[in-house]
């Protein structure tokens, strides 16, 4: 809250307590909560009074009468429009804005600080040289969601190529930009009853729109579009449409930020303007309610969008359309949710001319390959600091050199996980205990009763929607047959046993789940989980292909698999069954009791026989 909104430590607290109806006692805070409460609070009255100081120059001063109000009046700003976005004017003089500061009792720490006033050492006279940041320029202050005056834009008017057109205050312990969007203040109630957010480019398409009656805009505030900036809108609506200029460059720029709004699950559509109109200039020409026309009329999904614009591009060469469809299902597999994720492959394969399988393949693959990165990275991240907590005081340890790609590198152990393997292992392999490599990196231990459940799950994930035996049993998919003959079974390990109880929720609705359900899920740990056991561990060496030797595939001996893991499974869940019932035999000592428990015993014995039998393994007696 004290980020987005901008508020101090104690604000932040009533703010939310108000928010809730919680009656909150003010306690005493600390030192450095003071502090930093205080110095935030500091900066935004400086702020708040920068805006209100550039405000009066562009109304009541005489340059900014003659500079800076014909200007926004050129740009066709009504004075209703100039107060809203409360728009002003920094004079020519070098520190104008600081000396007048400093005469209203701001401290020059203050004014550097909240970015209004730069200082620079003077060697000569061992004094400090102030001047005005924004001098010379027009101002356009940026709120945060509260409306508080966080930090400010500026123009320059003259044509001067030795300056930059545009300048931003630096970053403050108020203003972080990447956390900010220009105009959110003004939009917010509009982007909430409209249940869609315009976003654009720069300031005065902003209030360009607004002026014309269309209020619920925003622009990425001079950066290009971050996370942060994407979770601000979702808080007021999951519909976001790119307004960006119809050059080039504009078109580049909206495509740069749709993976990021659609990895948040927020829906995303593009408009694209005649060429050399930007909505500031269209919508003046065209009025507001024609530019809300051409906005419905030419909404475009993002996958149409990118298509029809690469086609041009790629015309009727096969590898760069090949590069095309690649790029383009990189940003489906990037997308939450699974239906959404399989409409837009239905598209894609139907604009592309291409199978939806392969799509969903290469987007499993990507997704694979992209869980393997963050491991990587979070595991490089882990070692560092580590490694860093072991250091003497003082000494640090450098970011890795790029050019050096150390995740690629073998690791100490080259051990396999062998569980996807468990329907080849002999019958004294029976009890073996395998390591696997876990979501998080670590190593975990699997053995017994788990490992069943481990190798139930993957071949579900990998297989369940498959024939399980088309030349005996035509139509029965693999997961019908696994939950049939597990029903009423629970597992022991829980992130197995929610995987298995999505499979049977949606198996009674008449559902299939596959692979991509599960790579694509909204909880890691799920996916993550999904990822390992769906990732093929070996392939068919080309020498064999070359040779035409055949080496059967898992799914050429489905049937047997599912079989022998059943029974596994079925081995390992009679096995707790007796070990349950010989505890409580031992716990009393009820004759009546001992005699049902030996009875149910000896029945879980014969059952023991007949899974050993079918086994091939021996029962000690």
């Amino acid at each position: 809250i004290m980020d987005i909104e901008g508020l101090g430590y104690g604000e932040a607290l009533k703010h939310l307590a108000k928010k809730y109806g919680i009656e909150i006692q003010e306690t005493v805070m600390t030192d450095e909560q003071l502090q930093s409460q205080n110095e935030r609070e500091s900066l935004l009255i400086a702020l708040n009074y920068a805006k209100n100081y550039y405000q009066n120059n562009l109304f009541k001063h005489d340059e900014g009468q003659a500079i800076g109000y014909p200007y926004f009046k050129e740009r066709g700003f009504s004075d209703k429009t100039i107060n809203t976005f409360e728009l002003g004017y920094s004079l020519e003089s070098w520190d104008a804005f600081t000396k007048e500061a400093l005469k209203n009792g701001y401290s020059l720490e203050v004014l550097e600080k909240a970015g209004l006033t730069i200082v620079k050492d003077n060697e000569q006279s061992n004094q400090n040289k102030s001047f005005d940041r924004f001098r010379n320029r027009v101002t356009f202050p940026i709120h945060n969601v509260s409306g508080k005056v966080i930090a400010f834009g500026a123009r320059i008017l003259k044509a001067d190529k030795s300056q930059a057109k545009y300048l931003n205050s630096p970053e403050t312990e108020v203003y972080h930009k990447s956390n900010v969007l220009y105009g959110i203040f003004q939009a917010k109630n509009s982007i909430r009853t409209q249940d869609v957010c315009y976003l654009v480019e720069g300031y005065t398409d902003v209030i360009s729109l607004h002026q014309a009656g269309i209020e619920n805009v925003v622009a990425s505030s001079g950066t290009s579009l971050t996370i942060e900036q994407i979770r601000l809108i979702g808080r007021f609506t999951q519909n976001i449409t790119v307004l960006y200029d119809g050059d080039a460059a504009g078109i580049k720029a909206s495509l740069r930020g749709m993976d990021m709004i659609l990895e948040e699950g927020l829906n995303v559509k593009l408009v694209e303007f005649p060429e050399g109109e930007d909505p500031d200039s269209y919508v003046q020409k065209i009025g507001s309610e024609n530019f809300l026309k051409h906005i419905r009329e030419n909404a475009t999904d993002f996958i149409t969008f990118k298509a029809e614009l690469s086609l041009k591009e790629a015309g009727n060469d096969p590898f760069k359309r090949a590069e095309l469809i690649k790029d383009m299902v990189g940003s489906i597999s990037k997308i939450p949710d699974s239906i959404k994720r399989s409409i837009f492959f239905q598209k894609t394969a139907s604009l592309m001319q291409i199978d939806e399988q392969l799509l969903i393949s290469e987007s499993n693959k990507i997704t694979i390959e992209r869980a393997r990165q963050k491991d990587k990275d979070r595991e490089r991240d882990n070692n560092r600091q580590r490694l860093q907590s072991d250091l003497p005081k003082g000494v640090t340890v450098s970011k890795p050199n790029p050019n050096v790609n150390i995740g690629d590198m073998p690791s100490f152990s080259e051990d396999e996980d062998f569980s996807g393997f468990l329907g080849d292992f002999t019958p004294n392999q029976q009890n073996i205990e395998v390591v696997i490599d876990a979501p998080d990196s670590t190593r975990t231990v699997l053995s017994g009763m788990a490992l069943q459940e481990l190798e139930c799950i993957r071949l579900l994930i990998n297989h369940g929607t498959k024939e399980v035996d088309p030349g005996v049993a035509p139509g029965v998919t693999l997961t019908h047959y696994i939950l049939d003959e597990i029903d009423g079974m629970n597992f022991a390990t829980p992130i197995y046993q929610e995987i298995l109880s999505m499979f049977r929720e949606q198996f009674l609705l008449g559902n299939i789940l596959d692979a991509q359900h599960f790579i694509g899920h909204k909880l890691e740990k799920i996916q993550m989980e999904a990822i390992n056991l769906s990732t093929e561990r070996y392939s068919i060496s080309e020498a064999w292909v070359k040779h035409e030797i055949i080496v059967p595939t898992e799914e050429d001996k489905l049937a047997d698999l599912a079989f022998q893991n059943i029974l596994r499974l079925k081995k390992a869940y009679n096995e707790q069954q007796m070990k349950g019932l010989m505890k409580q035999m031992s716990q009393t000592s009820d004759i009546t009791e001992q005699t049902r428990l030996l009875e149910m015993f000896m029945q879980a014995k014969n059952i023991e026989k007949d899974i050993a039998k079918e086994l091939g393994t021996v029962v000690i007696r």
